[in-house]
């Protein structure tokens, strides 16, 4: 089994890192502010204007540590890579059946059904931990026609005749998900008053939140895919598109909701973001400020340690390792170890 490593994420602007022996030193002004063995780490994340010696840079893409730089806010910009990974035979695989959509639907459904379980076992948990004395709340009662609804889709997405079908009940998960979105917020102040998702740009702080937690979901998830030799751009729900990670985007589809909304979630009822914590642009756009982006990300960190009992499994992993864990188990179908693609089911 693959071991938890930690994310070092690098905020500061001007930060520089290099290597000295086994660490990762970092500097800001040609001071030392922080040093970390290069073992324990499993990626590398640098936002806005960091930089980084070309000897660390290299012994990262030998050892396997991922390096992704993104803007200050959180969009992809670059990343560093050494040598594919995994069998060539299983990226051609993965080619042929992306090209074959009866084989494709079958990975399809599981994803979207998936996607739908999960933003319902979010929304039941919400239910029954605060639902006590609010059974005749029109928010109680929207949240459990939400969660019926979603029940559903994932049960008709079984019987999704093609690929594009099934697109359609995702789009029904989300608009069944997103639009009670507002009613899983406790805040009474206005702050975090959710009308919709926006994306790009966000619009007001609760999508500013999601989008930089999906941001670095994206991250995982794309370096699950290529530990284990997959092609994150090739995928099987999200259509090819330059430039986009579409495989790293189907399996996002089963984390969102069960990683990054409920860690939003829990800053922003626990109080511990607030209007002081976004910047408000002059074109609309709303983003986290730089001092904000690490707590979310100290959160998201101690997300990721929490155990779960993985559904096909039966082993007792830590929620950081289930992405790698799926990709696994996404190679394995593809090679024709399993019939079926046995995606993550939250409880």
């Amino acid at each position: 089994m693959r071991q938890h490593l930690n994310t070092l994420f690098i905020t500061t602007d001007g930060a520089w890192l290099r290597k000295d022996g086994a660490n990762i030193v970092v500097e800001v002004e040609r001071a030392e502010i922080g040093r970390v063995p290069i073992h324990m780490m499993g990626g590398i994340v640098c936002f806005g204007r960091v930089g980084m010696s070309p000897p660390l840079m290299g012994h990262c893409a030998e050892s396997g540590v991922a390096v992704s730089f993104l803007s200050e806010h959180g969009k992809f910009m670059a990343r560093v890579e050494g040598p594919c990974s995994g069998n060539v035979l299983l990226r051609r695989r993965q080619y042929r059946i992306a090209d074959d959509p009866a084989a494709g639907l079958v990975i399809v459904r599981a994803i979207v059904a998936a996607k739908a379980a999960n933003q319902r076992a979010v929304l039941r948990r919400a239910l029954r931990d605060h639902g006590t004395g609010r059974s005749q709340d029109a928010g109680h009662a929207r949240l459990d026609d939400a969660q019926r609804r979603l029940g559903d889709v994932a049960r008709r997405v079984a019987e999704a005749p093609d690929i594009d079908a099934a697109r359609g009940h995702e789009g029904d998960a989300a608009n069944a998900y997103f639009g009670v979105f507002d009613h899983l917020v406790r805040r009474t102040d206005g702050t975090f008053r959710f009308g919709g998702r926006s994306r790009r740009p966000p619009l007001d702080p609760c999508n500013a939140l999601l989008s930089f937690l999906y941001a670095i979901l994206g991250h995982d998830c794309r370096s699950a895919l290529e530990s284990v030799g997959l092609d994150p751009q090739v995928g099987f729900l999200h259509r090819d598109r330059p430039g986009r990670a579409s495989l790293a985007l189907d399996l996002m589809e089963e984390f969102r909701s069960t990683l990054a909304d409920r860690v939003a979630l829990t800053l922003i009822n626990r109080q511990q973001l607030g209007e002081k914590d976004f910047i408000r642009m002059d074109g609309g756009a709303v983003l986290l400020r730089d001092d904000s982006r690490k707590a979310v990300l100290t959160a998201y960190q101690e997300r990721k340690k929490d155990e779960i009992t993985h559904p096909f499994l039966n082993e007792k992993v830590s929620l950081g390792l289930v992405p790698h864990i799926q990709a696994q188990l996404l190679a394995r179908h593809l090679r024709g170890d399993l019939d079926g693609y046995p995606p993550f089911l939250w409880k």
